[in-house]
């Protein structure tokens, strides 16, 4: 079994001085901006507001305007104080609330009390968390707040005085500025990738960041070629990464093309490579096979995202960047893991299910993966990770990978698989119309001196599978 590398264990040693030092040189440009005139220059201005691609509910901004606000199965009614003053409920609530995404249910509306009302809590948040709160600061839902303030700028902005437009101007430039400071130091895979994307976004929406667009895109780019596999997988192995990746990478691509900018080639690629893979992991109902962090398949979203496929046909049969198999035969289709842990820093979601594999007849899903819930997901993560809550083997009541549990874990990376399957060689073939993989694991090898091997046979037509 894998551990911890030396190389890893220096990484560690490091990393969290440098995000101590980066948050505080952060903190210090914002206050040292909080003492600027209040008048900005011609160039703090919007140019372009780029597309939000999530779906929209009109009728939830009559529950926000009421101050009800139903985030991850959580609900908090204000009784007419501020959401932000509230004490949240969980902290997935507290994500939601202060990311902003909800403003495009204020803006589905269409009316002037939503627009009225979504300028009013904008300004709430600059009022109490302007200046700083440790929750609302974090990278990652800083950077996704940026993203939503900028795409949801036509409602915040419609019509405003200019007090509010040099108020709303000067807290974006702040918080821009903040971010371009401590992305280096935010959670690896998709926030990370979220961090540097809210930072070319800003580049190109702002008139005033457009002189670090060359320098946002370069790092941009670098995630893209880091985090987004060859096969078109993302390297966490989280099916549902595609999902929320290319929700942002369509409108930035956009957003490019708005300003008269090529797009980077990268960004193209990894498009062309992703799309693909969406169809790789479907059942035949439409759902995302349940691996390594997945939960329950957004259809609204992912419609919404295969409409930008112009492929389309057939998926591939085989991911091996991203470590799976899909064996499929008339109306059966058979997903499988067949890839070992991702990197330590890019773990904190991944499960202990090598060789699991699901299994759909037509519509019918007949063998499955627990997968995540949809709600009060970081109270059962750690145990959907667990080896027991797939179909594969469970040797002696262990997970075939080890979590790091440790304080320091928890503080940099979450809680990452720190040892797991080292080989998990992989064999597929044709024969007969059948489809033949043979898979093997040695996860339990150092414990137990035991070798996982499993062989999945899908005969022609899908009418049998067997399995050994």
């Amino acid at each position: 079994m894998s551990s911890v590398s030396i190389a890893d264990r220096l990484k560690m040693s490091w990393r969290l001085p440098r995000r101590r030092l980066l948050h505080v040189v952060g903190r210090i440009e914002t206050i040292r901006l909080l003492r600027l005139p209040t008048l900005p220059g011609r160039a703090d201005r919007l140019i372009i507001a780029p597309q939000d691609l999530r779906t929209a509910d009109p009728t939830r901004s009559s529950e926000i305007y009421a101050g009800r606000f139903a985030f991850a199965g959580k609900i908090v009614v204000c009784d007419g104080r501020s959401p932000f003053e509230m004490t949240p409920p969980s902290d997935e609530w507290a994500e939601t609330l202060l990311g902003f995404g909800w403003l495009r249910h204020l803006r589905a509306a269409e009316s002037t009390i939503t627009r009225a009302n979504a300028r009013a809590l904008v300004e709430e948040w600059i009022s109490l968390h302007g200046g700083w709160n440790a929750l609302a600061w974090r990278p990652e839902i800083l950077s996704r707040r940026v993203i939503s303030w900028l795409s949801q700028a036509p409602l915040i902005l419609d019509s405003v005085e200019p007090r509010f437009y040099r108020r709303f101007m000067r807290s974006l430039v702040r918080q821009v500025r903040y971010l371009r400071r401590v992305a280096p130091s935010t959670r690896d895979g998709t926030c990370q990738m979220q961090a540097r994307m809210a930072l070319v976004y800003a580049s190109l929406c702002m008139a005033s960041q457009m002189r670090h667009l060359r320098n946002a895109t370069r790092q941009f780019v670098a995630e893209i070629e880091r985090q987004v596999l060859a096969d078109g997988t993302h390297a966490s192995r989280n099916p549902g990464a595609l999902i929320e990746v290319l929700l942002d990478f369509l409108p930035l691509n956009h957003a490019f093309t708005a300003r008269n900018i090529p797009p980077p080639a990268a960004l193209q690629n990894a498009i062309d490579r992703m799309m693909p893979m969406l169809r790789f992991f479907r059942h035949g109902d439409g759902n995302f096979a349940l691996f390594n962090g997945m939960g329950p398949t957004p259809p609204d979203l992912l419609a919404t995202i295969l409409a930008y496929d112009d492929a389309g046909g057939t998926p591939v049969a085989s991911a091996t960047h991203g470590g799976y198999q899909r064996l499929e035969a008339g109306d059966c289709v058979v997903l499988m893991d067949t890839g070992r842990p991702p990197p330590l820093a890019l773990s904190a979601e991944a499960h202990a299910g090598c060789l699991a594999f699901e299994l759909s007849v037509r519509h019918q899903r007949v063998v499955v993966n627990c997968g995540l819930p949809a709600t009060s997901r970081e109270n059962w993560r750690q145990l959907a990770r667990a080896t027991a809550a797939h179909s594969t083997v469970t040797f002696n009541d262990a997970s075939s990978c080890r979590l790091g549990t440790s304080r320091v874990y928890r503080r940099l990376l979450g809680v990452p698989i720190v040892a797991g399957p080292r080989r998990v060689p992989v064999a597929r073939e044709d024969r007969d119309g059948a489809v033949v993989v043979r898979a093997s694991h040695d996860g339990y090898a150092e414990r137990f001196n035991a070798l996982h091997q499993r062989t999945l046979l899908l005969h022609a037509g899908g009418v049998r599978l067997d399995g050994e």
